[in-house]
């Protein structure tokens, strides 16, 4: 049916995160092909002429900018609840972010008195994953998640470096954000900022907070340069969060797993513990001659050669990959006897030189 905009409620609008760049995709589709997929909605409990909103408001707001006055609707025939639940379990994907989960799963709880334990059996999940979720969207700020709504922050940013930061300091937190947004800092850069404030004094948190901006311009640039190392490292660290991913995984599967498939796991662990160790092996031998060539005379590091000095860094950062990785493979059992709630320790080294000198500066204690 034909619904005219005013007869609509997207109250559940807030629910989704903004995406610029798939919203122009969007929009310019419209434009060419018109509407072809309707958006769902339920007829509104306090008024027989309006309608709630479940599915479709990027699509409504791409046919305001082009100027249409309706737009195709489907009206399920359904509580709003039922809708809600219904429409989030035919589109839960990857592309889905963690802290929408939880927008949605607070929602539930609160406006229609969903339990944790009810919410997990409509999901069709555990409880913990119900838990997780909700802690994630109960410990932001309000104004950091208009922030990630809006699309200013990108959310999966927000759950890595702003979450455990807001639950040590909500206020620090909502400044840390303001910093991400006016500086567009990207995962590197808001990473950094959050690894120095994280381990930085009183002092040096504070002047962090209030000028990102000189803290990032002390940082080096990125020792990897070319682009085989850049993927290299990219590569490792998606290998390292596909065994996190894995091993957590492994806590809800191994009580369900018989003989066979059990040895079968085995099998893949040590196929991968294996490649990982050649790779580190190979990786020792050639630092291990980059560190065998003659070192200069003058006692001066700067008369090293370029090359040397690159060849060095190079295989230092993906030394520290191809580690990291290898213990992810190696843990997996030990991990599969505790809870997974690391989501968010995975932060970029800083610069050890440039904290100390902010904590020079201030002669804070840590």
């Amino acid at each position: 049916m034909q619904l005219e905009f005013h007869q609509l409620d997207q109250r559940w609008e807030l629910l989704r995160v903004r995406q610029p760049r798939l919203q122009r995709r969007l929009l310019a589709a419209l434009a060419e092909a018109g509407q072809q997929t309707p958006i769902i909605v339920v007829t509104a409990p306090d008024d027989s002429d309006r309608y709630l909103v479940i599915d479709g408001h990027k699509r409504i707001a791409a046919l305001r900018q082009l100027g249409r006055d309706t737009v195709e609707a489907a009206v399920w025939a359904m509580s709003e609840a039922e809708a809600l639940l219904l429409e989030r379990s035919m589109r839960m994907s990857q592309q889905e972010s963690t802290l929408e989960q939880g927008w949605l799963l607070a929602e539930m709880q609160q406006r229609f008195g969903y339990s944790r334990e009810e919410l997990a059996r409509r999901f069709d999940r555990g409880l913990s994953w119900v838990s997780r979720r909700l802690a994630l969207a109960e410990s932001l700020p309000e104004a950091v998640q208009q922030q990630v709504r809006e699309g200013a922050i990108p959310a999966p940013l927000a759950m890595k470096y702003l979450v455990p930061m807001a639950r040590a300091n909500a206020e620090a937190c909502a400044r840390m954000a303001a910093g991400f947004v006016k500086h567009r800092c990207d995962n590197r850069q808001a990473g950094l900022l959050y690894a120095a404030w994280r381990d930085g004094s009183p002092m040096v948190r504070e002047r962090i907070l209030a000028e990102p901006e000189l803290f990032l311009k002390t940082q080096r640039p990125p020792l990897l340069t070319s682009p085989a190392a850049l993927a290299l490292e990219r590569e490792l660290e998606m290998a390292a969060v596909i065994l996190r991913r894995a091993s957590r995984r492994l806590i809800e599967a191994l009580p369900e797993m018989n003989g066979p498939r059990q040895e079968q796991a085995q099998r893949h662990i040590e196929s991968a513990r294996g490649e990982l160790e050649r790779m580190a092996a190979r990786i020792g031998k050639e630092q291990g001659a980059t560190h065998a060539e003659p070192s200069p005379t003058n006692g001066d590091c700067g008369a090293e050669r370029e090359g040397s000095e690159l060849a060095r860094n190079c295989a230092g950062v993906a030394t520290l990959a191809a580690n990291r990785a290898h213990g992810a493979a190696i843990k997996i059992h030990e991990r599969a006897a505790h809870p997974a709630g690391g989501e968010s320790r995975a932060v970029p080294a800083t610069d050890s030189g440039a904290v100390a000198r902010l904590q020079g500066e201030s002669r804070a204690s840590p």
